[in-house]
């Protein structure tokens, strides 16, 4: 008696690990985790099935049949000062963070941007026709740019052929400008001493129109940038898009230029369509990059039938994260981007991640279809040729050479290693921890943010399937679903 019940418990015993394992095993093959901590990266762990049982309820559910926007591309920034970093490496080391940002192993990023002439992190003021009284555009040239900008987009198109590049300018040429000056605030940043020598009485601190509107100025500018478009084609780059003026609202130390809402309308619907038009172009024209709170400033150029007839979809830089719901749910056909998340002060921590994060959250819940990180790559400072020390999400130490992928590479990681163009958002249950995205092979991906201090299940159902999933503390987790 007592030999068969030690039979039935050594028997039950192995009915329950069998099962335990068969479970496992089960949803091992439909279920895939990656994770990243502070000091953790990329992880891919065996055992991070929890069992349900039979009362569970779902923490978060994602709606397989009610896709929403379609993704169009997840990147970052092509700037001077992220080449010289880059440059600074030997031909392994920078072909190692070209392959991380561009490859399949890696971000694999599928949408880039560039800046038209000098942005905040341009080695020093330009742009592409620094001649006054230009307005032919005889001078017109991407001179500087063969050396320094296209060597880096072409080592990125090596890896990554099919990457989009989109293009926007921080200032017109200074000559077409009201205060003939590439910047539109005097003296120093911040009490940074990279400031610029302007004299103050040429500031334009008030959203007023900074641009010279006046008509030869207007067709110039207009045959400016379609010279840019035609200039990077003979280079063998395609520009899939424009965007007519970075940060529209804002007047700093560095290359900008501010418009009034009715002013960039008339220069969009009258002078820059039309060019783009008579040249033949396909290179689209987005409205951007705004960083205008306020819904009314995109409304009243998408409200002018003339500019509206050419603006393809709307760019939101982070400073525009308050208009983008209003405009998003007044325009329903038109697409939308996030230009660049928010650039920190250079502090490449899991706190830069957590911002990184809430703004993806709420440009994609707000049917944003492309998501950028502004730097890629900065070397050990982080400085701009302005002063100011930014985040990026690969640092280069130009001294030692030592290479650092921070908290944010790795985030944007876990969304575009598997997240690329075609594939689709999809509605989910509220919450600001979670994303998630159908793929075009059929595969449903969820991005899950732990921002708590503890190990954490959480339940999530997908279709008719439901699992639960150990978290680790304070992580960023991908989880794909397989077919």
């Amino acid at each position: 008696m007592i030999k068969n019940r030690a039979f039935k418990v050594t028997f039950k015993s192995f009915l329950f690990v069998i099962l335990f394992f068969s479970f496992n095993t089960l949803f091992a093959q439909k279920v895939e985790l990656i994770y990243t901590t502070a000091s953790e990266r990329w992880v891919k762990p065996k055992k991070f099935i929890k069992k349900n049982n039979d009362t569970a309820t779902a923490d978060i559910t994602v709606y397989t049949d009610a896709p929403l926007q379609k993704v169009d591309g997840i990147g970052g920034a092509f700037n001077e000062l992220g080449w010289e970093a880059i440059q600074s490496l030997d031909e392994k080391g920078s072909q190692e963070v070209i392959d991380a940002l561009f490859s399949k192993e890696g971000c694999h990023f599928s949408m880039c941007r560039i800046p038209i002439g000098a942005s905040d992190y341009a080695l020093s003021y330009y742009t592409h026709n620094d001649v006054p009284g230009d307005f032919v555009m005889r001078d017109f040239n991407i001179d500087r740019d063969r050396y320094i900008l296209i060597p880096y987009l072409k080592a990125a198109l090596k890896v990554r052929p099919d990457l989009q590049i989109w293009a926007s300018p921080w200032t017109p040429p200074a000559w077409m400008k009201v205060n003939e000056h590439y910047s539109l605030r005097a003296g120093d940043w911040n009490d940074r001493p990279q400031g610029n020598r302007m004299d103050p009485g040429a500031q334009i601190l008030s959203n007023a129109t900074a641009f010279k509107m006046q008509d030869q100025y207007l067709k110039a500018y207009a045959l400016y940038f379609s010279k840019f478009v035609q200039a990077y084609k003979k280079e063998g780059i395609d520009l899939f898009s424009i965007q007519p003026q970075n940060e529209i609202a804002y007047a700093p130390n560095w290359p900008s230029c501010t418009w009034r809402a009715e002013d960039f309308s008339i220069f969009i619907g009258e002078y820059l369509g039309p060019q783009f038009e008579a040249d033949g172009l396909d290179t689209e024209i987005w409205l951007g990059t705004i960083n205008w709170s306020k819904p009314q400033y995109v409304k009243t150029i998408l409200d002018n039938k003339k500019a509206s007839k050419y603006i393809k979809g709307v760019g939101f830089q982070w400073g525009g994260s308050n208009a983008i719901p209003a405009v998003s749910k007044a325009y329903p056909n038109i697409k939308f981007m996030q230009t660049e998340n928010k650039c920190g002060e250079g502090e490449n921590d899991w706190a830069a991640l957590e911002r990184s994060w809430e703004t993806l959250v709420h440009f994609f819940k707000n049917k944003a279809g492309s998501h950028m990180y502004w730097n890629m790559v900065l070397d050990e400072t982080g400085k701009s040729a302005w002063g100011w020390p930014q985040n990026a999400m690969v640092v280069i130490d130009k001294q030692s050479k030592n290479i650092t992928y921070t908290d944010e590479f790795y985030l944007f990681k876990h969304v575009s290693h598997f997240v690329q163009p075609g594939d689709s958002f999809l509605k989910s249950s509220e919450g600001k921890n979670h994303l998630a995205f159908q793929l075009k092979d059929g595969r449903v991906m969820v991005l899950v943010n732990n921002p708590d201090k503890v190990l954490k299940t959480v339940n999530i159902k997908v279709g008719d399937t439901m699992v639960g999933l150990e978290l680790q503390a304070t992580s960023v987790n991908t989880i794909i679903f397989n077919n």
